[in-house]
């Protein structure tokens, strides 16, 4: 019979260094998250050979608000063979007397990791030895973000060695000076510019790399089209008319299905690359602090701003990631990652489609109004937060050189759930389009809600593409199945009205789907009606504005 595995939970405040900890125990990525408030939202696990355990990083434990993540990690402790617990050595006292308050310590081996070893590393030395005498159990003192061999040995020793506490009173140490050092002041934290300097940064955030991702599209798209994919279409010109249809029609998997590859592929990695820099470097949670006031009044709080730009990459990890929100904002959360946020795989459909119609700079005003009319959305819907309901972060972060093993790690997890997950999904999407097309149902869906186009003073060609985009969001490529003849005989208002009714509509069936898991049936049909409502009447008011 096989052996059961040591558990080791990692448990730590926000930001305390946990999934940086994990990665430098496991050599794994904790996820597409790392290094920011409320980022690990799924306990993730990974056996680690040299010392036969398991090592479990949870999500950060936040005091005061009643979130799910907060839930999760105290859930995770009560399996816990082992609990190594996780202190910024800058916030040590407060942090571990927090700790030992929350946490289920009865007859549980435990040890206590202090991080930030780099900012203070005397004081928080001494820190570690009154730990050590006083607490009875393995204190180490580390970088988390650069965990050397010899290090992480030392962690792994501390782990062999971790002893039960004694009882919880008995844990308090409110005698304790802790050696704090605050992080600098820069203009972020200025009242009056500070939010419109991260309200800048945050577009800059996206549209650097995106912009990125559109000239390197352009470039490659006529290349590929001369020298692989014209020739493949000619060499399979004999194959009988369903299999045609399959891989060479207007739906197919060669003359649909590499455009979401081309157009969303560097989409995805460079923004995930944009992500992971700004939360290796701290200025992410610079930015949703000082955007936190404004927030305010459209119903979130500054940390519910990171859900939604995750949902810019993956709204599906978005809708996760939300379980850090508090119950009073989780749900306004939900509705704003639901509607405004444009995830890469729409983001790179959208640059396809506005590119092949000769109009690319439609985009940035594209992006600017979902973003405008996702707030109003979120307002008008959920209203804004009572001053019981908000929680200001104090807190800065510290502002540090990005480490490239950690913005590797995401980059590498983030190309794997592209090439493993959303790639398949849309090849299927293009099979599935290619056999409607085959049997005509899409002529007689277009025919069917032709009347529906003509409110929005569109044709009735663009049908299909609506409807494959509430399917998945890069389900818009439809609309170029005739090599962009459609899109160049739609005017710049007509354009922009039917990539916004595909974006906004709804969101795609995997994202409600996991909203309806998290929440139930009920709130996902609420939050899929009251999007469409706000999706019609924004479009046709646009319809009216533009075209």
């Amino acid at each position: 019979m096989k052996k059961k595995s040591t558990s080791i939970v990692l448990a730590g405040l926000e930001s305390s260094g946990k999934s940086a900890l994990f990665r430098g125990l496991t050599g794994q990525a904790s996820g597409d998250e790392a290094n920011f408030r409320g980022s690990t939202v799924i306990c993730r696990k990974c056996h680690v050979s040299d010392c036969g355990c398991d090592v479990v990083d949870t999500p950060g434990i936040r005091v005061g608000p009643d979130t799910e993540t907060t839930r999760l990690a105290l859930n995770a402790t009560h399996e816990a063979d082992v609990i190594l617990m996780v202190a910024r050595g800058t916030h040590a006292v407060s942090e571990v007397e927090t700790l030992l308050r929350e946490l289920d310590l009865h007859e549980k081996k435990t040890a206590l990791a202090i991080t930030f070893q780099d900012k203070a590393p005397e004081q928080i030395e001494s820190l570690a030895q009154i730990y050590r005498e006083r607490l009875g159990i393995p204190v180490v003192v580390i970088n988390a973000r650069h965990l050397n061999p010899d290090a992480r040995q030392t962690v792994l020793q501390a782990i062999r060695g971790a002893k039960t506490t004694p009882s919880a009173p008995a844990l308090r140490l409110p005698e304790l000076n802790t050696p704090v050092v605050q992080p600098g002041t820069t203009w972020f934290e200025h009242r009056l510019f500070g939010p419109w300097l991260a309200l800048v940064s945050m577009l800059l955030l996206f549209a650097t790399p995106i912009y990125a991702a559109y000239l390197m599209a352009v470039t490659l798209q006529p290349w590929v089209d001369e020298r692989g994919i014209t020739p493949l279409k000619e060499s399979l010109g004999g194959l009988p008319p369903l299999l045609s249809t399959l891989l060479t029609g207007g739906y197919g998997l060669l003359t649909l299905g590499w455009y979401s590859f081309l157009w969303a592929f560097p989409v995805v990695m460079l923004i995930s690359v944009s992500v992971a820099v700004t939360e290796e470097t701290g200025l992410k949670d610079r930015i949703t602090s000082a955007l936190d006031p404004w927030l305010g009044r459209v119903g979130l709080s500054g940390r519910d701003l990171i859900p939604v730009l995750t949902g810019f990459g993956c709204n599906v990890v978005a809708v996760f990631q939300s379980r850090s929100c508090s119950s009073c904002t989780r749900k306004n959360c939900l509705s704003l990652i639901s509607f405004g946020s444009a995830c890469s795989y729409q983001i790179g459909a959208s640059l396809s489609l506005f590119n092949a119609a000769g109009k690319p700079g439609l985009f940035l005003p594209y992006l600017a109004s979902l973003m405008l009319v996702g707030a109003l959305h979120t307002r008008l819907w959920h209203g804004k937060l009572s001053a019981e309901q908000t929680l200001p972060i104090s807190e800065r972060a510290f502002l540090q050189w990005p480490s490239l093993r950690a913005i590797g790690w995401r980059l590498r997890t983030t190309l794997k759930q592209f090439l493993g997950q959303a790639m398949p999904v849309f090849l299927i999407i293009c099979v599935v389009a290619a056999l409607l097309d085959h049997l005509g149902v899409l002529q007689r869906l277009s025919e069917g809600i032709c009347p529906a186009m003509q409110l929005f003073h569109l044709p009735e060609a663009v049908a299909p593409g609506l409807v494959f985009s509430i399917l998945r969001k890069d389900g818009l490529l439809a609309l170029h199945s005739d090599g962009g003849a459609l899109l160049g005989s739609l005017s710049l208002g007509q354009l922009l009205v039917v990539v916004w009714l595909g974006s906004t509509l709804t969101a795609c069936l995997v994202t409600l789907w996991t909203i309806r898991r998290e929440m139930g049936w009920t709130f996902a049909a609420q939050t899929a009606g009251r999007q469409a409502l706000t999706s019609l009447l924004s479009a046709w008011l646009l319809s009216r504005i533009v075209t």
